[in-house]
């Protein structure tokens, strides 16, 4: 028999006809429709903070931690899989906890660096239209509804990312520690990209023309780290305070 459709929100676990064609926050920002949003959004307000609170509740003992971001398309043939499960042993090693997104991919090779290291593996999942679940490495997974709850987990609970290579989700998460940095919102936390063949072009646009142009200054470029040598990245990390 087939596997059913399957579909996670929270705690609650749907299938087959109930679950449900689109996600919360699809709902939250839709505004087509009547004005009946205006009579149910103030009551998601409430939803919204369960989502906080439950997240700080699950990892305010968590310690020291490093979020490992990339792509959820990488197989584990490939070089970078392997190259972010031997840094998440390394971070272990070093006594941090590893948080990843909790999906497949690079996402999963961290989570599994660091629970076969022995150490604690954490994902932070987000409720899609076509669910991923949660990899089998994960120790401590929880399953958002909205995204802005869950990246306030990864810049919490981190004291820096670690980015392999990904696509539209990675690079999202990868500007957003590098303004929340730029920006002095958070302090300490370096910004270390995996692969430089891979973020040589992103790397020579933001040098070559947006730092020309004055858009960013030198010092926000001196904020990323690129490289592929992996003692290096996690050596970045012995010296934070």
């Amino acid at each position: 028999m087939d596997k059913p459709r399957e579909h996670h929100q929270g705690p609650i676990r749907l299938r087959r006809s109930q679950v449900p064609e689109g996600t919360a926050d699809q709902r939250l920002l839709d505004s087509r429709g009547t004005s009946d949003w205006v009579h149910t959004d103030p009551w998601r307000v409430l939803r919204m903070q369960s989502e906080f609170v439950t997240g700080f509740d699950a990892l305010a003992e968590l310690g020291p931690a490093v979020s490992i971001f990339g792509s959820a398309r990488t197989k584990v043939d490939d070089p970078m899989y392997d190259a972010a499960r031997q840094l998440a042993h390394k971070l272990c090693e070093l006594g941090y906890a590893v948080i990843t997104g909790g999906g497949p991919g690079a996402m999963e090779a961290a989570n599994r660096g660091a629970s076969e290291c022995g150490g604690v593996s954490v994902g932070l999942g987000i409720e899609l239209p076509h669910e991923q679940g949660l990899n089998e490495w994960v120790d401590i997974g929880m399953t958002f509804r909205y995204f802005f709850a869950r990246k306030t987990m990864f810049v919490k609970y981190s004291q820096g990312y670690i980015v392999m290579p990904g696509g539209f989700g990675t690079l999202d998460e990868l500007f957003e520690a590098i303004t929340l940095a730029q920006t002095q919102k958070v302090t300490s936390f370096p910004v270390v990209l995996i692969g430089t063949s891979y973020w040589k072009g992103l790397f020579d646009w933001l040098r070559d023309t947006v730092l020309p142009d004055g858009k960013i200054g030198q010092a926000d470029l001196d904020m990323i780290h690129l490289t592929d040598d992996l003692d290096e990245a996690a050596a970045l990390f012995v010296r934070i305070p």
